[in-house]
């Protein structure tokens, strides 16, 4: 099934797995009066006759975990990693009528425009409670090596990092099904990207490390029912793109960085576009990812500017 989102990637894939005691499903899509009303028609039409027993969130991002405590509310059990889990429940709690200082500090050390930034700090920014309805405390563990029966099926957990934290994918035992989550997309790019609760993390480099994990396991038959656009074979070949994608651009932007940039100015070589508008915010704290991921690797170093602003450039380190 197919939620809309309010947004240029207009769409998230939900699953339902039928089990004994009812159905399972596989993520929510945002808490919104849309996406309410589009699960009410679901059931009450093809879902409809059998309880919601369980919801399977793949990780904490809300067009994904949104209406998990709604479901929950209902009697459905929760399984979800416990990275998953706390960093949801954290989010939630945490309501902002005006960005935080740190908040602030982040976007001018990435070189956001002066302008731009002022508008920012006056306004209420996006808070995860606005789509994702209240957790209730309470949820099932599931972790890297679990095996569960589902839909008549048995699948093993494997877990990745990078787009989120112990993200769960899973694999069917004996069977050629994939659940990838947001882990595993045929077409696009997940979004790599470094925050202010974590602003010197490399999560470029867990990224890299979970697709070069999971190559072994790939195989080209496999149906990979991803969490955005359509279910896709050919997952070996798709690992590599999304290694070869991203050492492409770290190539890329090493070149650019033979005069110092702040992160704003490093969209072209990392993306191949100037972006702006919605995209724009997504676009810096990547741009941020790749850079920490040099830095950490010892390739580039960074000083701080007078207007804030951190600006990178290229060092003799290993190359």
């Amino acid at each position: 099934m197919r939620l809309p989102l309010p947004m240029a990637l207009d769409h998230v894939n939900v699953f339902a797995l039928d089990d004994p005691d009812g159905w399972t499903l596989v993520d929510t899509g945002f808490d919104s009066r849309k996406s309410r009303a589009v699960w009410e028609s679901l059931l009450a039409g093809p879902l409809a006759g059998r309880p919601i027993a369980r919801v399977l969130v793949t990780h904490h991002h809300p067009d994904h975990i949104g209406l998990a405590g709604w479901f929950q509310s209902k009697g459905a059990e929760l399984l979800t990693t416990r990275t998953a889990w706390i960093y949801a429940r954290m989010l939630v709690l945490d309501e902002q009528d005006r960005p935080s200082p740190e908040q602030i500090a982040f976007w001018q050390g990435a070189g956001m425009d002066p302008a731009l930034l002022e508008k920012r700090r006056n306004e209420r920014p996006f808070n995860f409670a606005d789509v994702v309805a209240p957790l209730p405390p309470g949820f099932t563990r599931i972790r890297q090596g679990d095996q569960l029966r589902l839909g008549g099926r048995d699948w093993l957990v494997r877990t990745g990092d990078g787009h989120a934290p112990e993200q769960a994918t899973l694999w069917q035992m004996g069977g050629p099904l994939v659940i990838g989550g947001d882990q595993l997309l045929p077409s696009i790019s997940a979004n790599i990207g470094v925050y202010p609760t974590e602003p010197l993390a490399d999560p470029l480099a867990e990224w890299l490390q979970s697709c070069r994990a999971f190559l072994p396991h790939a195989q080209p038959g496999q149906l990979v029912l991803p969490g955005h656009k359509l279910p896709f074979t050919g997952l070996p070949l798709r690992l590599r793109q999304m290694i070869e994608n991203h050492e492409g651009a770290l190539a890329r932007l090493l070149d650019h960085l033979t005069e110092p940039r702040r992160a704003s100015d490093c969209f072209i070589p990392i993306f191949g576009r100037q972006i702006e508008g919605d995209a724009y915010g997504l676009a810096l704290v990547e741009a941020v990812a790749h850079l920490n991921h040099l830095l950490h690797l010892g390739q580039i170093a960074r000083t701080m500017g007078a207007d804030g602003a951190w600006r990178w450039t290229r060092t003799g380190g290993p190359q």
